[in-house]
């Protein structure tokens, strides 16, 4: 840590060019001709394209990940999503542990920056949680994934595949090694499967809450009086958009990709689809047969993706109800905003909407970009770039085919996503000093 003590640059930077370099070590690694199965060394855009993917927890894949990468391969891109998951400054906290070296104040702001958490105070001891907390329950999903992998993959494979998909669904990834029965088909092998599916949408979502909903659980069990505000909007959120999209999900896919399933295997996968869009990736149906209203639904769920402080991407929870909360106030002339009997702060709105903006703009952006320079249809690239955007990983199919700029774009936006909008605008903004003036004010019309 003591090499981050002399560095002369702000909290944000410091964890976006972590990440980034991350990122750039990661694809060097993988292009190396003992990553890849063939052992011919894979391109380098296309091995940096994996990298940004596994770091940032996206899943997009140019590449079937069991068909190309060796054993290898897989086990960077295995320890890429591990660090994508935990932050990088949470995995540089971990060798400072076993170093046995002194965590200053500055660290200990970074890791209040990193693990998004409200205070300052504890950041330390709640590091350690989420270590001990991750390592806890990937181990137990990898346990019930062996279980039922290992009588038809054996000892070896059913062990690797069963840590490898824990972490990846904890970590809201998206990867999948089940190339072997098929290149690219995800868990659509296990759609009828209880244990799998039950096992991977738990890890999701556990993954998607956030660390700090994590300590809020735990310091107070089931009493959720006495939860964080942070908390309370977290879960409530979260069920709602869970309950409701799998209502939708099934009303959209009942005669359509599901029509072949049982009751109970169409519930089981109407809840899947409902949640694996909420930045995790895996797919249990076929993407490119959902019906359009279908599709539409799970762009935004991409776009309001997980909860801050979490392994998940998209604007998060918190600012999908920020933004509600203010339309329905400006709608009722009211200046506070007011949820669960308590009142958000005063730049709650004007952040929420900062990083909706940003949000918006830069994949509007990059969908008419892909689309002006390549033949995809434009539910293909919006589905892309959200799915880029939100760190998810589900495509209609089309990121194998993408030309370099446009894959140069899904990284940079992947990338942004995981570091956030808001955070990404204000690294590469300017550092200004801002001198305090008051303006005259003038009223527009507005609406």
């Amino acid at each position: 840590m003591f090499i981050i003590r002399n560095i002369k640059l702000t909290y944000t930077q410091i964890i976006a060019f972590g990440t980034l370099a991350i990122m750039l070590l990661g694809g060097v690694l993988l292009s190396l001709p003992i990553s890849s199965r063939s052992g011919d060394s894979t391109p380098l855009i296309n091995a940096f394209f994996t990298a940004a993917s596994a770091t940032s927890v996206t899943g997009l894949v140019i590449y079937d990940t069991y068909s190309h990468w060796s054993s290898f391969g897989q086990v960077i891109i295995l320890f890429l999503i591990q660090i994508g998951g935990l932050g990088f400054m949470t995995v540089v906290t971990l060798f400072s542990m076993f170093l046995r070296r002194r965590i200053g104040l500055r660290e200990r702001r970074l890791l209040m920056e990193s693990a998004n958490t409200l205070k300052i105070g504890g950041i330390v001891l709640l590091i350690k949680k989420i270590l001990i907390g991750t390592f806890i329950f990937e181990s137990i999903g990898a346990i019930l994934l062996f279980i039922r992998f290992y009588p038809e993959m054996g000892l070896k494979s059913g062990l690797f595949n069963a840590i490898f998909h824990s972490v990846s669904a904890f970590c809201n990834a998206g990867f999948d090694i089940m190339g072997k029965y098929g290149e690219f088909t995800s868990l659509t092998r296990y759609s009828k499967d209880i244990v799998v599916n039950i096992t991977v949408m738990t890890l999701i979502i556990i993954g998607s809450i956030g660390f700090v909903v994590w300590d809020d659980i735990g310091k107070n069990r089931l009493n959720f009086k006495k939860y964080l505000l942070h908390t309370k909007i977290v879960l409530t959120t979260t069920a709602i958009l869970i309950f409701v999209s799998a209502i939708l999900f099934y009303i959209f896919e009942v005669n359509r990709t599901m029509v072949n399933m049982t009751i109970s295997e169409k519930i089981l996968a109407s809840f899947f689809q409902s949640i694996t869009p909420r930045t995790a990736g895996f797919n249990t149906i076929n993407m490119t047969r959902l019906s359009e209203s279908s599709s539409l639904l799970t762009i935004i769920l991409m776009f309001i993706g997980g909860s801050p402080g979490s392994t998940a991407g998209g604007i998060k929870t918190t600012t999908f109800v920020v933004l509600i909360i203010g339309a329905i106030s400006s709608a009722k002339h009211k200046q506070d905003l007011s949820i669960f009997k308590r009142r958000l702060e005063n730049n709650a709105l004007k952040r929420a909407s900062s990083i909706t903006f940003i949000y918006m703009f830069s994949t509007l952006l990059s969908i008419c970009i892909i689309c002006g320079i390549q033949d995809f249809t434009m539910k293909e690239v919006l589905f892309e770039v959200y799915s880029a955007a939100g760190t998810v990983g589900l495509s209609m199919g089309i990121t194998p085919y993408l030309n370099s700029i446009s894959k140069l774009i899904i990284i940079v936006l992947m990338y942004g996503g995981k570091v956030g909008s808001l955070s990404l605008a204000l690294v590469l903004a300017e550092k200004k000093e801002v001198i305090p003036i008051s303006r005259p004010i003038e009223k527009i019309i507005i609406g």
